[in-house]
């Protein structure tokens, strides 16, 4: 028995997006994804498997977009004439490269341009719940593809946090987290702001602030009787 005509797998993910983002994940299914794209219901099996390994690679590919284009933005500023910085215990007070800032609030404000060049990609991406578009059911092989997008975003901000201060410890870290993930996503993502180019420049102000105080000294020590009566 033949096998089914293979058809672009792009064209599927394009419809399974846009039906996530517009009527939520439950109203991604095979049969409405084969009525959005003329492609049979056994060619979309044939190349996916099932609708979950279907809704996780549209996750997927979102993510790789994203992430893709983060680096490509923090690149343009670090690129390879820009080295680790020396090693400092605190980086309160310091003064960055402005290379190197200007990578921070590339990697901060790359849900703008992610949004102005895949609006759907990113509205599944940034607007949609992880959990609830896959659920429990995402094949191995897909869930390890997700742990390895993940693991390239913390590589990218452990590269920040070297090149600011010399620095890759989990409290560096955390502070270029804050930047790249926690406020764009307060600023831009939570209240609809992405379009907005005052909320744009509220988060380059606030990453700048935090950036200016810098993570703790590595060298201080816990309080003793912090905690006791």
């Amino acid at each position: 028995m033949p096998r089914p005509r293979t058809h672009d797998p792009d064209a599927v993910l394009d419809a399974a997006e846009s039906l996530a983002v517009r009527s939520g994940p439950a109203a991604v299914t095979i049969r409405a994804v084969a009525a959005a794209t003329g492609v049979s219901n056994g060619a979309i099996y044939h190349t996916f498997g099932s609708r979950a390994e279907l809704l996780g690679r549209s996750w997927l590919r979102a993510a790789r977009r994203y992430l893709t284009m983060q680096m490509d933005l923090v690149e343009a500023h670090l690129g390879a004439s820009v080295v680790v910085a020396p090693s400092s215990s605190n980086g309160r007070g310091a003064t960055h490269s402005p290379e190197v800032v200007a990578a921070v609030l590339a990697a901060a404000e790359t849900p703008v341009e992610f949004a102005r060049q895949f609006p759907d990609s990113s509205k599944l991406l940034l607007t949609v719940s992880r959990d609830e578009l896959l659920g429990d059911e995402l094949p191995d092989q897909v869930a390890t593809e997700l742990a390895g997008t993940d693991d390239a975003l913390v590589a990218l901000i452990i590269r920040l946090s070297r090149a600011l201060w010399g620095r890759g410890d989990g409290a560096a870290v955390d502070v270029i987290t804050t930047c790249v993930v926690d406020l764009p996503t307060a600023i831009l993502l939570r209240r609809d702001r992405i379009t907005e180019p005052i909320a744009r420049e509220h988060l380059r102000a606030a990453v700048r602030a935090v950036l200016d105080v810098g993570p703790p000294d590595r060298t201080s020590k816990p309080n003793p009787d912090k905690g006791t009566p």
